[in-house]
């Protein structure tokens, strides 16, 4: 393990040497994860993606993308497109990225069955901000505002996200 891993430990997630307060899926974790189970999947992830709400911030990294209007993710396990970042209009069962609250307004995208999606295994494990403290996810990792910012300013491509 280095510091410069994200490593989810049971009070919070220890990152560059700062430890920050998260929330996981509210189906615990698992290490047999399946789409709509709601639980945070054990294992070694990595960063693959960072998108970001141009409209409600500043681009936090060069290698941020924006998120539009139209971009969505595909949770439809018998598509070709499961767990992949699609555009609307796409007929098939999906998440907005593009939320009304800001739960995506930064979101760092991890490689859980990804790119090559099996059905079923459960999709868009992603890092992103909390409702609030303490609510759980459907799934993914979850942090305050500005720990979510001060993550995505220092994570990169790659970067380790290792969930015990």
């Amino acid at each position: 393990m280095s510091p410069f891993d994200l490593v989810l430990t049971p009070t919070g997630v220890r990152f560059w040497g700062r430890r920050f307060p998260c929330t996981i899926g509210r189906g615990g974790l698992s290490a047999h994860k399946r789409e709509g189970d709601g639980a945070t999947p054990v294992g070694e992830h990595r960063i693959v993606g960072l998108l970001y709400r141009p409209d409600r911030m500043a681009r936090p990294t060069p290698w941020a993308q924006p998120i539009t209007k139209d971009d969505l993710w595909s949770d439809a396990s018998g598509d070709d497109a499961y767990n992949q970042w699609v555009r609307a209009p796409y007929p098939h069962s999906h998440e907005n990225l593009r939320r009304a609250d800001p739960l995506y307004d930064l979101v760092l995208l991890t490689n859980w069955n990804w790119p090559n999606a099996r059905a079923g295994k459960g999709s868009a494990i992603f890092l992103h901000q909390y409702r609030r403290k303490g609510f759980p996810t459907e799934g993914c990792i979850a942090f305050r505002r500005d720990h979510m910012r001060w993550i995505a300013e220092r994570a990169s491509p790659g970067t380790k996200v290792l969930v015990p």
